[in-house]
């Protein structure tokens, strides 16, 4: 099979041009802030302060153009638990705990059938998280989007005390990564993966809707068996790899080893082969089989690791942290 010459900024979608965005609008968003904002824009979770004893984490996401494939199969339950997963699995990565969740839906002419659809979805993915699914917002707009096309956007608020919070100045030269295993591409890079699927590949298609997998369980089990070995968490979306350094720009990120993709992620191998990219942009675009990193202690992080294989989650060690500049440090 002759390879796509394709990056994720040919099919589309610019991550430096993104990156970019965020910092110019980093300098003009702080003007509305007030001194309950702990964390704002840049990080999984924005933070606010609503007592002293207690914040607030909020996020918000999309699918993305996954929602093309879900669209040409007519199948829609599963992009519903991918908007949860999306959101809940950042607030995460700021150490809340899920409180409740709204969508907002649009369509070019609403149907019904898939719009509960949708909605079976939600309440999967929030029975999942232990999250409330509160409220949300449907909007028909003809001429804007195609009668049989619709977008998603997902918003969700956690809460933590602030000793929960998770803190850069806890973390040591020396902590250990640990990756989860994805589900398969979950729901980023899709712009450019269906460049290289064909839409009668019917069964690839099928496993490409393979929904997000959502953390909040094994995170809650880890946080609560070692409550002082779990120093910071990131969720691998869009930039992949580069996800890891938005624990903290103070550390380098040391990675040794990575699963191979027949054992965790079958899915992103059968495409990914298609593609004439590099390792590089590979790994900044596909979450390449590992959907969450935990940074734990060292001298915790083999307990840590049979804790998750215990519980059927597959898990392995990536690597570790050192002083440095925020970099990602790739060996393998």
């Amino acid at each position: 099979m002759n390879k796509e010459s394709l990056d994720y900024k040919k099919a589309g979608v610019d991550i430096a041009k993104g990156d970019a965005f965020v910092e110019r609008i980093k300098k003009l968003v702080p003007t509305t802030f007030n001194e309950n904002v702990v964390e704002g824009i840049g990080g999984f979770a924005a933070l606010y302060k609503v007592s002293p004893d207690r914040l607030l984490a909020s996020c918000t996401d999309g699918v993305g153009t996954k929602l093309k494939i879900a669209q040409t199969l007519d199948s829609h339950k599963g992009v519903g638990i991918d908007l949860v997963a999306m959101c809940v699995n950042d607030l995460l990565c700021v150490g809340a705990r899920p409180l409740f969740f709204l969508d907002y839906m649009a369509f070019g002419k609403l149907n019904t059938r898939i719009s509960e659809e949708l909605i079976e979805g939600m309440v999967d993915g929030c029975k999942q998280s232990g999250m409330a699914l509160i409220g949300g917002e449907t909007a028909e707009m003809p001429g804007f989007y195609q009668n049989d096309e619709y977008d998603l956007a997902g918003f969700s608020v956690g809460d933590l005390t602030p000793e929960e919070m998770f803190d850069e100045k806890n973390m040591t030269a020396g902590d250990v990564l640990i990756g989860l295993a994805s589900s398969g591409f979950h729901s980023n890079g899709y712009s450019l993966v269906r460049k290289l699927v064909k839409p009668e590949e019917t069964e690839l298609m099928q496993e490409l809707l393979t929904p997000t997998k959502i953390y909040v369980s094994i995170f809650q089990a880890i946080r609560k068996t070692f409550p002082q070995a779990l120093k910071a968490c990131a969720h691998i979306t869009g930039g992949g790899i580069h996800n890891i350094p938005r624990m903290s720009s103070k550390f380098d990120y040391k990675i040794d080893s990575w699963p191979a993709l027949n054992e965790v992620a079958p899915v992103i191998g059968k495409v990914t082969e298609r593609v004439d990219a590099t390792k590089e942009e590979l790994y900044r675009t596909f979450n390449m089989g590992i959907g969450f990193v935990m940074l734990v202690e060292k001298a915790e992080a083999e307990r840590v690791l049979s804790f998750l294989k215990e519980r059927g989650e597959k898990s392995w060690i990536l690597g570790s942290i050192r002083e440095g500049r925020g970099e990602v440090l790739a060996a393998f």
